[in-house]
């Protein structure tokens, strides 16, 4: 077996926050449970690597193509989501950062793309400070739900590009969530620490947001020449059954380099296989609607 349900269970280190630490959400009343219009998808994995940035760019750029409003909040420090649409971090003077501080609101962050149907709520470097700076705030867990209230009815899909990590700003873009997308990659110790995601989604959902949901787990890396990629995906399949998605995003040139050009891989090859699989995921998201 290439994962055991209980190897990822871990002994607690010191530190600033941990997951333990969320406050019943019986101390945040006034966030209703009615969002509004847009579902809103968290892209979550705390290993890094496994086409999360990827998934969130390519996902919300297919959906976008097909006539609906979609935005994209970045909140990963690093900011992979914010260059890859061709957005220059240096020039922004506001961020996600500004606005879970409450030092911008929502309008004033919003970067409209020049893909139609696109918006983004950009990242910069100064994100990498904000989970320090929201440990003593009140409703440290809401601040980005509470952010993006104003913005829900403008749009039909709300996507949070997580950061690799399951520390104050994950949980923020869990607690604003109504679902989860899980992205896995075909690889050895593919679903390495998966469990413990699941127990702080869990955890998210006992004490803070009732609602949060799985959306479905998506096989990223595919290489079909490797028996190992065939295993992971019978493994992934065995443990989520008819939540993982029937798209399998293999690993893909074009995918790789969209990036780098600051465009979706649907911009920037609309044949590729890699652009094709993310429509077809994006159908089946949108089926999830029906």
């Amino acid at each position: 077996m290439l994962w055991n349900k209980n190897s990822n269970k871990k002994k607690k280190r010191k530190g600033l926050f941990h997951v333990e630490h969320l406050r019943p959400t019986v101390e945040n009343k006034g966030f209703p449970s009615d969002r509004g219009q847009a579902k809103t998808i968290a892209i979550a994995n705390q290993k890094g690597g496994v086409a999360k940035t990827t998934t969130a760019i390519n996902l919300s750029a297919c959906l976008a193509a097909t006539g609906r409003r979609v935005l994209l909040v970045d909140a990963d420090p690093q900011g992979n989501a914010t260059s890859g649409l061709g957005v220059d971090r240096d020039g922004l003077d506001v961020s996600v950062y500004d606005l879970l501080l409450g030092e911008a609101q929502p309008e004033q962050v919003v970067v409209s793309l020049q893909i139609e149907n696109l918006d983004l709520l950009p990242a910069t470097i100064n994100l990498a400070g904000a989970e320090v700076e929201l440990v003593g705030m009140k409703d440290r867990e809401f601040r980005l739900r509470s952010a993006l209230q104003s913005l829900r009815g403008r749009y039909h899909y709300i996507f949070i590009d997580c950061p690799p990590s399951l520390g104050l700003l994950t949980i923020n873009a869990l607690t604003a969530a109504d679902r989860i997308l899980i992205p896995i990659q075909c690889e050895y110790y593919a679903l390495e620490g998966v469990g413990q995601l699941l127990q702080t989604v869990n955890l998210v959902r006992r004490r803070l947001n009732p609602q949060l949901e799985l959306e479905g787990v998506l096989l990223t890396m595919f290489d079909a020449r490797t028996n190992l990629a065939i295993q992971v995906v019978d493994e992934v399949k065995n443990y989520f059954g008819d939540k993982v998605f029937r798209t399998v995003i293999p690993r893909n040139v074009r995918l790789s380099e969209a990036p780098s050009h600051g465009k979706p891989v649907i911009a920037y090859d609309p044949r590729s296989r890699g652009a094709i699989l993310y429509r077809e995921l994006a159908q089946e998201v949108i089926e999830h609607e029906e």
